[in-house]
Protein backbone atom coordinates (compact mmCIF):
# COMPACT_ATOMS: atom_id res chain seq x y z
CA UNK A 1 0.00 0.00 0.00
CA UNK A 2 1.55 3.46 -1.01
CA UNK A 3 -0.26 5.34 1.59
CA UNK A 4 -0.78 5.24 5.50
CA UNK A 5 -4.08 6.49 5.72
CA UNK A 6 -4.92 3.45 3.29
CA UNK A 7 -3.40 1.27 5.74
CA UNK A 8 -5.22 2.82 8.89
CA UNK A 9 -8.12 2.11 6.85
CA UNK A 10 -7.50 -1.37 6.15
CA UNK A 11 -6.86 -2.15 9.95
CA UNK A 12 -9.82 -0.72 10.92
CA UNK A 13 -11.73 -3.04 8.48
CA UNK A 14 -10.16 -5.74 10.38
CA UNK A 15 -11.17 -5.02 13.46
CA UNK A 16 -11.33 -8.39 15.72
CA UNK A 17 -10.22 -10.48 13.12
CA UNK A 18 -6.56 -11.94 12.42
CA UNK A 19 -4.04 -10.24 10.41
CA UNK A 20 -0.57 -11.12 8.65
CA UNK A 21 1.48 -7.72 8.37
CA UNK A 22 5.01 -7.88 5.89
CA UNK A 23 7.55 -5.19 7.77
CA UNK A 24 11.24 -4.61 6.74
CA UNK A 25 13.46 -5.55 9.96
CA UNK A 26 17.25 -5.21 9.24
CA UNK A 27 16.49 -5.77 5.09
CA UNK A 28 14.56 -8.49 5.40
CA UNK A 29 10.88 -8.95 5.40
CA UNK A 30 9.22 -10.33 8.49
CA UNK A 31 5.73 -11.76 8.56
CA UNK A 32 3.83 -10.21 11.57
CA UNK A 33 0.57 -12.21 12.55
CA UNK A 34 -2.43 -10.67 14.97
CA UNK A 35 -5.46 -10.22 15.81
CA UNK A 36 -6.92 -6.84 15.44
CA UNK A 37 -8.06 -5.35 18.58
CA UNK A 38 -11.34 -2.94 18.90
CA UNK A 39 -9.21 0.31 19.10
CA UNK A 40 -7.52 -0.47 15.50
CA UNK A 41 -3.98 0.07 17.31
CA UNK A 42 -1.42 -2.68 16.46
CA UNK A 43 2.08 -1.23 18.07
CA UNK A 44 3.54 -0.67 15.12
CA UNK A 45 5.15 2.95 13.47
CA UNK A 46 6.00 3.98 10.00
CA UNK A 47 9.74 4.31 9.70
CA UNK A 48 9.72 8.68 8.59
CA UNK A 49 13.51 8.43 7.45
CA UNK A 50 14.32 9.28 4.54
CA UNK A 51 13.65 5.73 2.79
CA UNK A 52 10.12 6.45 2.40
CA UNK A 53 9.78 6.77 -1.47
CA UNK A 54 8.06 9.52 -2.43
CA UNK A 55 6.32 9.68 -6.21
CA UNK A 56 3.75 12.17 -8.22
CA UNK A 57 1.15 10.65 -9.95
CA UNK A 58 -0.39 12.84 -13.27
CA UNK A 59 -4.36 13.49 -13.80
CA UNK A 60 -5.97 14.80 -16.79
CA UNK A 61 -8.08 17.67 -16.24
CA UNK A 62 -10.97 15.51 -16.62
CA UNK A 63 -9.84 12.54 -14.15
CA UNK A 64 -8.78 15.98 -11.74
CA UNK A 65 -12.21 16.89 -11.12
CA UNK A 66 -13.91 13.88 -9.45
CA UNK A 67 -10.62 12.80 -7.71
CA UNK A 68 -10.50 16.60 -6.51
CA UNK A 69 -14.64 16.88 -5.52
CA UNK A 70 -14.04 14.06 -3.59
CA UNK A 71 -11.13 15.39 -1.40
CA UNK A 72 -13.02 18.54 -1.01
CA UNK A 73 -15.93 16.76 0.41
CA UNK A 74 -13.36 14.81 2.42
CA UNK A 75 -12.36 17.82 4.55
CA UNK A 76 -16.30 18.69 4.45
CA UNK A 77 -16.87 15.17 6.26
CA UNK A 78 -14.20 14.83 8.45
CA UNK A 79 -15.17 18.41 9.91
CA UNK A 80 -18.29 17.03 11.06
CA UNK A 81 -16.55 14.28 12.03
CA UNK A 82 -14.73 16.66 13.98
CA UNK A 83 -17.74 18.51 15.30
CA UNK A 84 -19.15 15.54 16.10
CA UNK A 85 -16.03 14.60 18.65
CA UNK A 86 -15.91 17.79 20.52
CA UNK A 87 -19.26 17.64 21.29
CA UNK A 88 -18.80 14.07 22.25
CA UNK A 89 -16.26 14.87 24.51
CA UNK A 90 -14.07 12.61 22.55
CA UNK A 91 -11.92 15.69 22.12
CA UNK A 92 -11.29 18.89 23.55
CA UNK A 93 -12.34 22.03 22.03
CA UNK A 94 -9.20 23.79 22.76
CA UNK A 95 -7.28 21.47 21.03
CA UNK A 96 -9.28 21.13 17.92
CA UNK A 97 -10.05 24.26 16.99
CA UNK A 98 -7.59 26.85 15.31
CA UNK A 99 -8.25 30.97 14.34
CA UNK A 100 -6.19 32.75 11.99
CA UNK A 101 -3.11 33.08 14.17
CA UNK A 102 -3.17 28.96 14.19
CA UNK A 103 -3.86 28.42 10.68
CA UNK A 104 -1.10 30.98 9.49
CA UNK A 105 1.29 28.80 11.40
CA UNK A 106 -0.07 26.12 9.10
CA UNK A 107 1.36 27.62 5.99
CA UNK A 108 4.90 27.63 7.56
CA UNK A 109 8.09 30.11 6.79
CA UNK A 110 8.77 28.69 3.52
CA UNK A 111 6.78 28.95 0.26
CA UNK A 112 5.67 25.59 -0.96
CA UNK A 113 2.48 25.91 -3.96
CA UNK A 114 1.67 22.99 -3.22
CA UNK A 115 1.15 22.74 0.19
CA UNK A 116 -0.10 26.41 -0.42
CA UNK A 117 -3.19 25.71 -2.09
CA UNK A 118 -3.85 22.60 -0.50
CA UNK A 119 -4.20 24.35 2.72
CA UNK A 120 -6.30 27.21 1.04
CA UNK A 121 -8.68 24.49 -0.84
CA UNK A 122 -8.74 22.83 2.61
CA UNK A 123 -10.25 25.80 4.51
CA UNK A 124 -12.43 26.96 1.96
CA UNK A 125 -14.08 23.57 2.14
CA UNK A 126 -13.88 24.09 6.22
CA UNK A 127 -15.31 27.48 5.76
CA UNK A 128 -18.19 26.22 3.71
CA UNK A 129 -19.05 23.98 6.08
CA UNK A 130 -18.99 26.30 8.82
CA UNK A 131 -21.46 28.73 7.24
CA UNK A 132 -24.07 25.34 6.82
CA UNK A 133 -24.02 25.34 10.73
CA UNK A 134 -27.77 26.16 11.44
CA UNK A 135 -26.39 29.28 13.69
CA UNK A 136 -28.71 32.16 13.26
CA UNK A 137 -26.47 34.52 11.60
CA UNK A 138 -24.80 32.04 9.22
CA UNK A 139 -26.59 30.72 5.78
CA UNK A 140 -27.62 27.32 7.65
CA UNK A 141 -29.28 29.76 9.93
CA UNK A 142 -31.15 31.04 7.13
CA UNK A 143 -31.83 27.46 5.36
CA UNK A 144 -33.76 26.58 9.12
CA UNK A 145 -35.96 29.83 9.07
CA UNK A 146 -36.83 28.96 5.90
CA UNK A 147 -37.54 25.63 6.84
CA UNK A 148 -39.65 26.56 9.28
CA UNK A 149 -41.49 29.16 7.53
CA UNK A 150 -42.15 26.32 4.79
CA UNK A 151 -43.55 24.29 7.43
CA UNK A 152 -45.65 26.74 9.29
CA UNK A 153 -46.98 28.53 6.17
CA UNK A 154 -46.64 31.96 7.11
CA UNK A 155 -43.08 33.74 7.46
CA UNK A 156 -41.52 34.14 10.91
CA UNK A 157 -41.95 37.51 13.12
CA UNK A 158 -39.78 40.24 12.12
CA UNK A 159 -39.50 40.28 16.06
CA UNK A 160 -37.83 37.10 16.49
CA UNK A 161 -35.77 36.89 13.70
CA UNK A 162 -34.07 39.95 15.03
CA UNK A 163 -33.34 38.40 18.10
CA UNK A 164 -32.25 35.32 16.44
CA UNK A 165 -29.78 37.02 14.58
CA UNK A 166 -28.71 38.76 17.57
CA UNK A 167 -28.31 35.21 19.90
CA UNK A 168 -26.24 34.02 16.65
CA UNK A 169 -23.73 37.44 16.46
CA UNK A 170 -23.36 36.52 20.06
CA UNK A 171 -22.74 32.96 19.76
CA UNK A 172 -20.06 34.05 16.77
CA UNK A 173 -18.43 36.27 18.67
CA UNK A 174 -18.04 34.19 21.88
CA UNK A 175 -16.96 31.38 20.00
CA UNK A 176 -14.61 34.18 18.57
CA UNK A 177 -13.00 35.38 21.45
CA UNK A 178 -12.48 31.67 22.21
CA UNK A 179 -10.88 30.68 19.04
CA UNK A 180 -8.49 34.21 19.04
CA UNK A 181 -7.54 33.70 23.30
CA UNK A 182 -6.78 30.16 22.35
CA UNK A 183 -4.22 30.65 19.74
CA UNK A 184 -2.96 33.56 21.64
CA UNK A 185 -2.13 30.84 24.40
CA UNK A 186 -0.88 28.03 22.27
CA UNK A 187 1.47 30.90 20.43
CA UNK A 188 2.89 31.53 24.21
CA UNK A 189 2.83 28.31 25.60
Amino acid sequence: MPFFDQFRTLVKANINKPVVIKVIRAGAEVSLKGNVPADAMLGISVNHDNSIKSFTTNYTLMEAFPIGAKKAFTVITDNAKGFGKIFKGEVRADKALSGPIGIATLFGTEVDWIRFWSLVGMLSMALAFMNLLPIPALDGGHVVFLLIEMIQGKPLSEKFLEKAQMVGFFILLGLMVFIFGNDIFKLFK
